[in-house]
């Protein structure tokens, strides 16, 4: 089994190298392959299971999406096949159709998500999540300098209880598209998320997935989940 990560010396931001070192922790028979920005991607020319990508700068994200505009085609094939996708933070927004500046310019994305992102650098959205994915609620935190836009109601990732979806005016969060897995939560997300990890475990073939400190990990997401159900309490 091959697990790809990309641009780690830059795509890291919020602790989101704890997502795939956790991942490997987890599945040590797993080859763990972080491609640098100066190297071909693997999933190019080998066959890869899964491909992370974490958050990062929005010179990073350009950078990322230069380095992935050649393989766009490649891409699309990977995600039409069902190879698992896991981008997490605004890593996602490089596979939209664009992502728009304050003033007005644009930067041609991947084109792979038919939705777009809005920047607004002068303004931080925070905002503690609480999320429905098929049968587990999903915990996180937002912190971003851009939203999504479109409609994402056919291909959307989860729902969200507390917090927003994609934007200020929308409900659901994130993007699916068969295996591919998109989230502006940080956290980092997968640690925040041990149910979620073993989802991701069992797509990758694992019949009987164990998480490593599995005990210690669902106590403290039981306890921040507990937290934001009981602020969604005094909230109302």
């Amino acid at each position: 089994m091959k697990i790809e990560v990309l641009f780690p010396e830059f795509a890291n931001l919020f602790g989101d190298c704890w997502n795939w070192r956790y991942l490997a922790r987890c599945m040590p028979e797993a080859e763990m392959i972080e491609t640098g920005y100066g190297d071909e991607p693997r999933f190019v020319s080998e066959k890869v299971d899964m491909i992370i990508m974490g958050a990062m700068t929005e010179h990073g994200q350009e950078l990322a999406i230069k380095k992935l505009m050649p393989y766009r085609d490649r891409l699309r094939q990977l995600i039409d096949s069902g190879v698992v996708f896991l981008m997490t933070a605004n890593a996602g927004e490089v596979f939209c159709e664009y992502i728009e500046n304050e003033d007005g310019s644009r930067i041609a994305g991947l084109g792979l998500v038919p939705l777009h992102a809005k920047r607004d650098m002068m303004h931080r959205f925070n905002s503690t999540q609480l999320c429905i994915f098929e049968d587990m609620e999903l915990v996180g935190f937002k912190a971003e300098f851009s939203q999504l836009y479109g409609d994402n109601s056919a291909i959307y990732f989860a729902e969200t209880k507390y917090g927003i979806g994609i934007n200020k005016k929308s409900k659901l969060e994130g993007v699916r598209i068969k295996n591919y897995f998109s989230t502006s939560m940080v956290g980092p997300f997968i640690m925040m998320n041990p149910p979620f990890v073993k989802y991701l475990m069992t797509l990758l073939g694992v019949k009987k997935p164990e998480l490593l400190f599995e005990e210690t990990n669902m106590a403290a997401y039981e306890r921040r989940r507990a937290d934001i159900i009981r602020m969604m309490g005094e909230n109302k």
